[in-house]
């Protein structure tokens, strides 16, 4: 059988090839559209029309998340074409659902019938989802717009798909060969020692750095030679551009997406992509959201401009660095923290050995919420690749979980979670979630396990928190189970509010395990690492918001139509408003961008700092109940976790906090008010 056919298990990757692909899509993809057929001619009930187009659909989306997982993870020439040929497909498939005004009709005349009454709050809630999303959807355009603006949405896909490819092999072009051993100079033996096995990967002589990030930040950090910093630091910032191979430049991309965006949008009856982006939101316009990031900048750049000026004090005092420039920052900052606070990253890694930091996450997970994690078999796309299951109390089997975790060349770039199934109730039983959990941290070197920075294991911490929101959820309801549903800017609490954690003894030091001497943390350490918490954090905030301005602004209304060199112009402009440190003119930070332009961030990005809002107010109950009280645990999971988007976000918040949110416990964990 062909695996993509196959939905009586987990996905079988170990059989998966790219041949497989077109076969098993075309088949989907004809059975979801009988499904549809069927759909329009039935009764409006739950039964006979919601239920069959949700299997079929289900189908198709799972099959169709395998490959797209895999060409995210696992990306080759054959692989790439597969996806690239069939996308089309799938792309035009959900275009003609989200238009179809039979379709539209039967879900007005199932919200019109006296059973809606009668549902639970998760079936009203799909119906309620579904209504809004066929308006999105162009269900409501007059027949002669309906083509061209289908045809938006396959070109839009394709380009979101290419815009990532393209930054993945620039990605993979970018290095640095080194030969001679004191250019060396600075960096730590780890870094030094995966440099050498990369160029001996290659067949060279010397050390390779790479623009991926287990290569490229340490070099950043701690290369004293400011050459090879402004080397890596140039390839970087030029991937997908002008700079670089023409067939990877990013720039008309951008424009075209933006463009189309915006054409998107007014075919609608909508000012601006921004608008539409937000209809699903909690945020209500894009007016709302450009005060909410403008306020949070007043109230950080007094701390940014305090960092900004100790920071260059410093380099010129210290380290000789009169100008600091861009290719400085990371290396001067990691000088800067160790001389302040008398430790460094490569110090703090030792503890965080992988063998003990991902088994002491799943025991924090274990005490807070009252479940077992434990580890299975499954079929794999990759050796590095584990699976897990999460049980509760009873036995009960709540979900499972992939974890692929080192960086590699076929991979993108960053961190992120995707369902691989959701949770629903099928006629035989519950049909458990799973979810695929991905990193880029560097991966074991010389035969000792892999080292994580505390900023790696937030990143575990994070995505952990959005695998928790998918596999702890109690709806059975597709639509709105796990992160189905919820409102974009609320879909970070979760993963945020895990971070909190990793700043807290009792939950870090069982996390800890020094990798030669097995000793925990020393509890001074810790409190070194804890009182660099928010060490320049005032520049991070304003950087975050600066992506977040640049992000809203470029999908608004007035800078709809920017493009090529429209689109940095507007970034300068928002980088006057807000930043304190300013990048060379040569840097083309948008044409890496995958968030807004090949993810589901666009006109969204704003909800980082938005969900933070949440997720610190959300934590501080913790604060003050005891920061693994159980109880409190017991009730996230009950308010936030388990209702997956079944019921507005900030009801949700509402329920477990008792109150609206407030962001003094936002400001006052990144040291900008009194605790």
């Amino acid at each position: 059988m062909n695996p993509l056919l196959d939905f009586s298990g987990l996905p079988r990757f170990d059989a998966l090839r790219p041949e497989h692909v077109a076969p098993a899509i075309d088949q989907l993809v004809a059975d979801a559209r009988a499904a549809m057929e069927s759909a329009a001619r039935a009764e409006p009930s739950w039964d006979a029309f919601v239920r069959p187009l949700d299997d079929a659909n289900e189908r198709l989306a799972r099959a169709w998340g395998q490959v797209a997982h895999l060409h995210a993870v696992l990306d080759s020439l054959e692989l790439r074409t597969a996806y690239n040929e069939n996308l089309p497909k799938v792309t035009r498939y959900w275009t003609d659902l989200g238009q179809d005004e039979r379709l539209f009709a039967q879900y007005r005349a199932l919200r019109a019938a006296p059973e809606f009454a009668r549902y639970g709050r998760d079936r009203r809630q799909v119906v309620e989802n579904a209504l809004r999303d066929f308006h999105l959807g162009g269900a409501e355009l007059p027949p002669q717009t309906k083509p061209r603006f289908a045809a938006i949405q396959q070109q839009l896909a394709q380009l979101s798909a290419r815009f990532s490819e393209n930054l993945l092999d620039a990605t993979n072009a970018g290095a640095l060969v080194l030969s001679e051993p004191a250019r060396l100079a600075g960096l730590p033996q780890d870094a030094v020692a995966a440099a050498r096995e990369a160029a001996a990967k290659d067949g060279l002589q010397g050390w390779k750095f790479t623009l991926h990030m287990p290569s490229w930040l340490p070099a950043m950090q701690y290369a004293e030679d400011r050459a090879l910093r402004e080397t890596l630091y140039r390839q970087s910032v030029t991937r997908a551009s002008e700079f670089g191979r023409a067939e990877w430049d990013n720039t008309p991309l951008i424009a075209s997406i933006v463009r189309l965006r915006a054409e998107s949008a007014a075919l609608l009856g909508y000012g601006s992509h921004a608008e539409v982006s937000l209809v699903p939101k909690m945020a209500r316009t894009p007016g709302e959201v450009l005060e909410f990031l403008r306020d949070l900048a007043r109230r950080a750049r007094p701390f940014a401009e305090r960092d900004v000026a100790e920071m260059r004090a410093f380099a010129r005092a210290e380290l000789g660095v009169d100008t600091l420039q861009a290719w400085d920052v990371a290396f001067v900052s990691e000088k800067q923290r160790q001389r302040h606070f008398e430790f460094s990253d490569q110090e703090v890694k030792q503890y965080f050995p992988e063998t003990q930091v991902v088994p002491g996450m799943f025991r924090l997970v274990e005490a807070l919420y009252g479940v077992r994690i434990t580890e299975a078999s499954a079929p794999r796309w990759h050796e590095d690749v584990r699976f897990f299951e999460i049980r509760d109390r009873d036995g009960q089997l709540a979900g499972r979980f992939y974890t692929d975790l080192y960086a590699r060349d076929t991979k993108r770039g960053g961190a992120w979670m995707d369902e691989a199934i959701a949770r629903r109730r099928r006629a035989d039983g519950i049909q458990s979630p799973v979810a695929h959990l991905n990193c880029n941290f560097t991966r074991p070197i010389g035969g000792r396990p892999a080292l994580f920075t505390h900023d790696d294991v937030i990143t575990l911490h994070h995505e952990f928190g959005h695998v928790l929101h998918l596999l702890l959820t109690r709806v059975d309801e597709l639509g709105v189970s796990g992160l189905s549903g919820v409102e974009w800017d609320a879909v970070e609490l979760p993963s945020q509010f895990m971070e909190n954690f990793c700043w807290e003894w009792e939950a870090i030091a069982p996390m800890t395990r020094h990798v030669d001497t097995g000793a925990v943390i020393p509890r001074a350490l810790f409190e070194r690492l804890l009182a660099a918490k928010n060490f320049q954090a005032g520049i991070g905030m304003l950087r975050q918001i600066e992506f977040a301005l640049f992000d809203m602004r470029l999908h608004c209304a007035t800078d709809a139509g920017a493009a090529g060199a429209g689109v940095l112009a507007l970034l300068d402009e928002v980088r006057r408003e807000v930043a304190v440190l300013l990048p060379p003119d040569y840097n083309r930070f948008p044409n890496g961008f995958s968030h807004i332009f090949a993810g589901g961030y666009a006109a969204g990005y704003y909800s980082y700092k938005w969900a933070e809002v949440l997720s610190a107010d959300a934590y501080s109950a913790f604060e003050e109940n005891g920061v693994l009280d159980a109880r409190t645990g017991q009730r996230f999971r009950d308010e936030i976790l388990a209702v997956g988007g079944s019921r507005p976000a900030a009801d949700s918040f509402r329920a477990f906090r008792g109150r609206e949110a407030r962001v003094d416990a936002l400001l006052r964990h990144n040291g900008m008010i009194a605790a």
